[in-house]
């Protein structure tokens, strides 16, 4: 292993990379497919797009940014943004990006901006959203990323692992490509608190994806949460958590300490422009706790099963996408803020947190400029009760539980309900991606007994999510 890891880095620098590393887009009928190989994969995203020759290209772009917003419910709200993005390649191995934009906003919690830089008196929202990326690639095996991004694991709507739904982080990642491996080490530096009191926390994840076939994939996935200081040490980053080849629960317990570690195993198997694929997370668990079916509750754990697709009709392009997620009580949650797995009050994989369950289906339909989407989801969820936290929201202390066992999905201040989102959209300048919209949203809470509706219309620079859907 030490040979390895010494002559890896020294080949690397007397070959040739590439041009740049792809925005982190949801998936659309029109994106070409990649003939399947086994060098390729796909659940970590952004893609870094390579080169198969050498080439010195270079470029400097600079374009605007749009994301103006009118909704119409029982209020009248808005969020309007402009900026800039700026984006450069040099010599098919550098890559540097940068967009930025400035608003304000008066909106409910779903519209409202997810940005790193936020101000809020009174109901207004004041917001500097900014997405900064800066890639080296010194070949066909590695690559060097730093930035202030988000990062996305797996090929659901959703992610068990890792999505883009929160606020973004600085982070750091290496990847690495050989053989029919790809390995990426991301470091992420969080925080919690507000704007005069924030606290520090890091992340730590591995992830491998191995093809087994042309159309056969599977990972594994490991990331330890753990905060700089406490009570009794300031830590600050770990070192043994720097490691890019360690493991992270044996390393937990060589410290001594109360870190959060979670484990996941995904797999995907492709036929044609078809997709089935699931991901499993493993905060904690006993096993004869599980056999016995006792409802304990630090058997954490949940998962994800999906089918995906892409045809045509005509000159008529389809997306298709049928998922299910799910999550017991408790999963991602720890100790305190500074431990569970979040940032910036927001879970790091599903937006709904843990004690959940969800069914969504989505079609997608392109033609030329013209675009179309219809989702829907059911979910269910169990909430707090009685001063008592049942595990749903990953901010709270797992301390304050109501008892040992019998802790099941659903369990507490049930609720369910669904959410139908009916957008359209036309490509006015393909430069900057930006777009003009007109989107419906229903929401219906069983418990409320009344549907929700609300319309939207604007103009948006579509760079990066703007999740509206949960």
């Amino acid at each position: 292993m030490k040979l390895i890891t010494f002559i890896l880095p020294f080949i690397s620098f007397f070959t040739f990379g590439q041009s740049e590393v792809s925005y982190l887009y949801e998936e659309l009928p029109g994106d070409s497919i990649p003939k399947q190989s086994i060098k390729l994969h796909t659940s970590v995203k952004p893609a870094i797009r390579l080169n198969s020759v050498s080439s010195n290209e270079s470029y400097v772009k600079l374009t605007g940014l749009t994301d103006l917003n009118y909704l119409q419910n029982e209020n009248t709200q808005y969020k309007t943004g402009l900026g800039a993005e700026f984006k450069s390649s040099i010599n098919n191995k550098w890559f540097f990006r940068l967009a930025a934009i400035q608003g304000i906003a008066e909106t409910d919690s779903i519209f409202t901006p997810k940005s790193f830089v936020s101000v809020q008196p009174k109901s207004l929202t004041s917001y500097t959203d900014i997405r900064s990326r800066i890639a080296y690639t010194p070949n066909h095996i590695f690559n060097f990323q730093v930035g202030l991004d988000h990062n996305f694991i797996g090929e659901g709507a959703r992610s068990m692992f890792l999505s883009d739904y929160g606020k973004p982080y600085p982070f750091a990642q290496v990847r690495a490509r050989f053989w029919r491996i790809e390995y990426s080490v991301l470091y992420q530096f969080l925080r919690e608190g507000g704007q005069h009191n924030w606290e520090g926390k890091f992340a730590s994840s591995h992830h491998i994806s191995f093809n087994a076939a042309k159309w056969l994939n599977f990972g594994i996935f490991e990331s330890v949460v753990f905060q700089p200081k406490d009570t009794l040490l300031n830590r600050g980053f770990d070192a043994e958590y720097l490691n890019p080849l360690v493991f992270y629960r044996p390393q937990e317990y060589s410290l001594g300490s109360s870190d959060n570690v979670l484990l996941g195993i995904e797999m995907s198997a492709n036929w044609k422009t078809h997709t089935l694929y699931s991901q499993f997370i493993i905060d904690e668990f006993f096993l004869a706790e599980i056999r016995a079916r006792s409802g304990w509750w630090a058997n954490k754990f949940g998962g994800q099963f999906g089918l995906k697709g892409r045809f045509k009709v005509g000159t008529n392009n389809l997306f298709y996408r049928l998922e299910y997620n799910f999550s017991r009580p408790y999963t991602y949650a720890h100790l305190s803020e500074e431990l569970n797995y979040g940032n910036q009050g927001l879970p790091l994989a599903h937006p709904y947190g843990a004690n959940f369950m969800e069914v969504l289906a989505e079609v997608k339909w392109q033609r030329n400029k013209w675009g179309a989407k219809l989702f829907s989801n059911f979910y269910l969820q169990g909430g707090d009760k009685d001063g008592f936290n049942y595990g749903a929201d990953i901010y709270a202390s797992y301390v304050n539980r109501p008892g040992e066992y019998d802790h099941f999905i659903g369990d507490g201040n049930q609720t369910n309900g669904s959410r139908t989102v009916l957008s359209v959209n036309y490509l006015v300048l393909k430069h900057g991606n930006l777009n003009a919209f007109i989107e419906n949203h229903l929401r219906h809470r069983v418990q409320d007994k009344k549907v929700n509706y609300l319309f939207v219309f604007g103009l948006r620079s579509q760079l990066w999510n703007d999740y509206r859907n949960y």
